[in-house]
């Protein structure tokens, strides 16, 4: 199984760097042309959303400086330690939804320090790639866009963020032990 996995996340992404261009090119489509484009509404859009950007960086610094991630991970901790989960996985669950930037630096930081073939290098790579930045998302394209009213998709934002660091744990500890 292990060597199976290692097989896929070797080849899917080169795969798919040359599937989808001779792809578009086979379906006539003009793919240099397509992606300038892209680009240009890319350009566009990034202006859009530099405000609100500032806004969920502020929240995030206030939210990390005021204690608050710490006093929840300590509430959390008890539970996962009952049930064999590696504790050092836990702010990443919560740092995942709130931002990229900071979950990653997370990341690296348990990969260097419990290297990327322990469990919790493992889980903690494994989350990285199964949830989203939730608050993030909802708050700049929603923002840019001028959506308003997000509540439901910040439900199932985050009940999805935590069925994927659920599903991340389960899945690793199936096929890595």
């Amino acid at each position: 199984m292990y060597a199976f996995v290692s097989l896929i996340s070797a080849w899917a992404i080169p795969i798919m760097i040359v599937f989808i261009p001779l792809f578009a090119a086979y379906r006539k489509v003009p793919v240099y042309e397509s992606f300038v484009d892209g680009a240009k509404e890319g350009f566009d859009t990034a202006i859009k959303i530099i405000p609100h950007l500032v806004g969920m960086m502020v929240a995030i610094s206030v939210f990390r400086a005021s204690g608050a991630m710490d006093l929840l991970i300590g509430w959390m901790r008890p539970f996962f330690e009952s049930i064999g989960v590696p504790t050092e996985v836990l702010p990443l669950a919560i740092l995942r939804p709130i931002t990229g930037a900071g979950s990653l630096a997370f990341t690296t930081d348990l990969i260097e320090q419990f290297g990327p073939d322990s469990m919790i290098g493992r889980i903690a790579s494994t989350v990285q790639g199964s949830t989203d930045t939730t608050l993030y998302v909802i708050t700049v394209y929603f923002g840019a866009i001028g959506i308003r009213k997000a509540g439901y998709a910040l439900k199932v934002g985050l009940i999805s963020d935590l069925v994927g660091f659920v599903a991340s744990i389960i899945i690793c500890f199936l096929v890595f032990t």
